[in-house]
């Protein structure tokens, strides 16, 4: 099993697509970078854990699911640093390879330390790119492979049963 923690401001201030949000709509890049991790981890089978920063924040851990990703935001006085940390010593074992995305150089010592395995925010990008773009090509190519029916169909009954596919009525 593969697991990749990923520092989610960290990211959003790397990537340049989120950097751009971040001043002026932060809720909105929050929201990209998950849908765009969900993608990865939809395509690579890897466990996918963001950690949000929330050190300012009053209150206590706030964690939810979305997209099938574990969105965590960190409890009052404790950094995404600590929480990574942290998740890094609970999910760690035989069996498991921990990869933590972030491009904080002491962070990365610090959790290679602990035995984990270590993603820089650009590589992580260039992985997340070459993802999307691997699914695009393959949407591409299943759209211009169509299987012949061997009972010919009109195109309003094809249609029909287009609409049925999808759920529509």
């Amino acid at each position: 099993m593969i697991v990749l923690v990923v520092d989610g401001y960290n990211m959003i201030g790397d990537w340049p697509e989120l950097r751009d949000l971040k001043d002026y709509q932060l809720e909105e890049a929050r929201a990209k970078l998950i849908e765009m991790m969900a993608e990865y981890q939809a395509y690579t089978g890897y466990q996918v854990i963001i950690v949000f920063d929330a050190y300012d924040v009053k209150g206590t851990e706030n964690r939810k699911t979305e997209h099938r990703l574990e969105i965590i935001f960190t409890k009052e006085n404790e950094t995404a640093d600590e929480r990574i940390e942290k998740l890094v010593k609970e999910v760690m074992n035989v069996r498991t390879k921990v990869y933590v995305a972030t491009s904080d150089f002491t962070e990365q010592w610090t959790i290679f330390s602990k035995g984990a395995l270590r993603k820089s925010a650009r590589e992580l990008l260039l992985e997340v790119r070459d993802i999307h773009s691997e699914i695009k090509q393959d949407v591409e190519e299943h759209q211009v492979y169509q299987p012949k029916s061997r009972i010919p169909l009109s195109d309003d009954v094809l249609k029909q049963f287009e609409k049925w596919r999808r759920g529509d009525k």
